[in-house]
């Protein structure tokens, strides 16, 4: 991966997925985004150049350690879901600090707009924190991106969204945007964004597509690894993983009699996290109440429109085994359990297996070799369902389970 030292950032052009370092020192002052883009701030998530309502860029900065808002994007696609910055109660949606929210208020107003108005929407820079053994505080660049999503709507890009913290509601903006297919951008066209310039004669063909006519070009890129580590498929952050212990503590018992029961009613909790997952999802039946043998659930997925629609079954085995906890041996799921389920799946069906736990390689391995249609959704799968679904502390996640799967 490449990586530019703080000394370099100055002159250096923006690389797709390269790394930008801090000082070795840790000091604000050694901040690289300030460097990077003489004249940004160093502080907070949103990060404007220039003055007045229209920007000439902003950087959109992620630590990825937000649990209330999971800021996301997805290679595979393109796509980046953002969230504003009004984040604690007693505030109104766009009564902000750096003034975020206003800045997206503004620019979705532009989108839905004239093509005079899209010529005024700023590039937005796309970083995240990474950390390196030589700047605590270095940044990888992860693409500059524009507001909307080709095929989302005008009332879907940006929508203001309810949470609530310490038994207080408050609003909070969720922007969609599209990472345009520019991998590098030159020092030239920096420059010229930086003097308010965006559409200068250095701009990549990409952009000036979506200033003139409105054309998204989505950077995509298909995944060259298709089966997941265990280390992939186990909590990466201690929240994840407390969160999943909270999951697996609800569930686990040592009576054989007591650990059945609590067995079917952990495959109503993963019907559950399925449907949480993808609002498209209809479970129609928990089919059994014993440990092994048969589907655990089935349902339906919905395609296409509401009052047209074509589905495709599936059928969900949930299996609650050991992720690792207390100092015990993580129990795998293998060959076996995942053949069982394989063999239910019928024409034009799918399969989804859940657990706390993980998939071993072998049979990970062979389900995608096969092709075969199985969704795998592990420990750390469920940790983040819940915490996108807005149980993101083990006391909301907690609650949940002993109101809704009482034991």
């Amino acid at each position: 991966m490449k990586i530019i030292p703080f000394e370099q950032l100055a002159q250096s052009d923006l690389v797709v997925d390269a790394i930008y370092e801090s000082t070795h020192n840790g000091l604000l002052s050694g901040e690289p985004l300030s460097k990077l883009l003489p004249g940004l701030g160093n502080m907070g998530g949103f990060r404007p150049s220039g003055r007045g309502e229209d920007k000439n860029l902003v950087v959109l900065f992620s630590t990825g350690e937000d649990k209330d808002w999971p800021d996301t994007l997805d290679l595979n696609t393109g796509q980046f879901t953002y969230y504003g910055d009004n984040k604690t109660p007693g505030h109104e949606l766009h009564e902000t600090q750096k003034g975020g929210n206003k800045i997206l208020r503004r620019v979705f107003e532009l989108l839905h707009a004239t093509k005079a108005d899209r010529a005024k929407i700023p590039p937005f820079f796309i970083f995240k924190k990474l950390a390196t053994a030589n700047g605590s505080r270095s940044v990888q660049f992860k693409g500059i991106a524009v507001p909307g999503y080709p095929g989302v709507s005008t009332t879907e890009d940006l929508v203001a969204v309810w949470k609530t913290t310490e038994r207080q509601r408050f609003q909070n903006y969720k922007s969609l945007f599209t990472v345009l297919d520019i991998a590098t951008l030159p020092r030239d066209w920096i420059s010229d964004i930086l003097a308010g310039n965006a559409n200068s004669d250095q701009a990549p063909q990409v952009w000036r597509d979506w200033i003139n006519k409105g054309h998204y070009t989505p950077l995509k890129s298909e995944p060259t690894t298709i089966i997941r580590s265990e280390s992939e498929q186990q909590p990466n952050t201690p929240l994840k993983k407390s969160i999943l212990k909270a999951v697996w503590s609800h569930f686990d018992h040592q009576e054989e009699a007591e650990k059945k029961r609590r067995a079917f009613i952990f495959e109503h909790f993963a019907a559950r996290i399925f449907q949480m997952h993808d609002h498209r999802v209809l479970v129609d039946e928990i089919t059994r109440g014993v440990v092994d043998g048969g589907r655990d659930a089935v349902g339906r997925y919905l395609l296409g429109l509401s009052d047209d629609p074509v589905y495709a079954e599936f059928s969900l085995e949930a299996k609650c085994y050991q992720p690792g906890f207390n100092g015990k041996s993580v129990n795998r799921i293998g060959v076996k359990e995942v053949s069982r389920l394989i063999s239910r799946i019928r024409h034009r069906q799918f399969g989804v297996l859940i657990t706390t736990s993980v998939v071993h390689k072998q049979a990970y391995q062979e389900v995608r070799e096969d092709r075969h249609p199985i969704i795998f959704i592990t420990g750390r799968d469920i940790a983040e369902v819940m915490i996108n679904a807005g149980y993101n502390t083990v006391e909301t996640v907690t609650h949940f389970l002993n109101t809704e799967f009482t034991l």
